[in-house]
């Protein structure tokens, strides 16, 4: 089974809308310059599009300006690692099940759905990956390969495990976000 995959993230009880109204933020500047001079308000609401730990992205954005795309990925990392259980319950609580292209054959939707069912219904939460440098055709196969191999883990390890991806989907997500006008939304790569 092969098919593009879209990871969203979304906000606990919303449909995707986004934080803070666009009309509300004024110009979008782009990539770091515009991260950096944008308000603290501006700058958590794009980085709870990409994680929403409000700790992690209240951290992150207090560090501005940063004087490279790495700096700020790797305080983002950093952050990351230091996030409580209350921070990674409420970052997991925001993510929402990978969705299969819709070009997928109805036997990859049927087995994505089951999967991501059984995923949630014994560890609590979405199934969260990254797939970073996964080529679109074999995201599909990555994303049913690694809900499989998870699924015999045991809660504590799968909550290592997941908050390593959900590290990896922030950081994704915010490279991403760089090139692109900054203004919350939320989903993203």
């Amino acid at each position: 089974m092969t098919s593009d995959i879209h990871v969203p993230c979304r906000t606990p009880g919303s449909t995707d809308t986004p934080a803070l109204p666009a009309q509300n933020l004024g110009p979008s500047p782009r990539g770091l310059a515009g991260f950096n001079a944008a308000t603290p308000a501006e700058a958590e609401a794009v980085l709870l599009s990409c994680c929403h730990s409000r700790r992690w992205a209240e951290r992150v954005a207090a560090h501005r300006p940063y004087p490279t795309v790495d700096a700020l990925l790797a305080a983002a990392d950093e952050a990351g690692y230091d996030l409580s259980r209350a921070d990674l319950d409420e970052a997991l609580a925001a993510e929402s099940s990978a969705l299969p292209h819709p070009d997928a054959p109805p036997a990859a939707r049927t087995a994505l759905r089951a999967a991501h069912a059984a995923y949630e219904s014994g560890f609590g939460h979405a199934f969260v990956i990254s797939l970073d440098g996964v080529r679109p055709g074999e995201r599909l196969d990555r994303v049913l390969a690694g809900i499989r191999s998870r699924l015999g883990n045991e809660a504590e390890e799968e909550r290592v495990v997941a908050a390593d991806e959900l590290r990896r989907l922030a950081r994704a997500r915010l490279a991403f976000r760089l090139a692109e006008p900054l203004t919350p939304r939320h989903s993203a790569p």
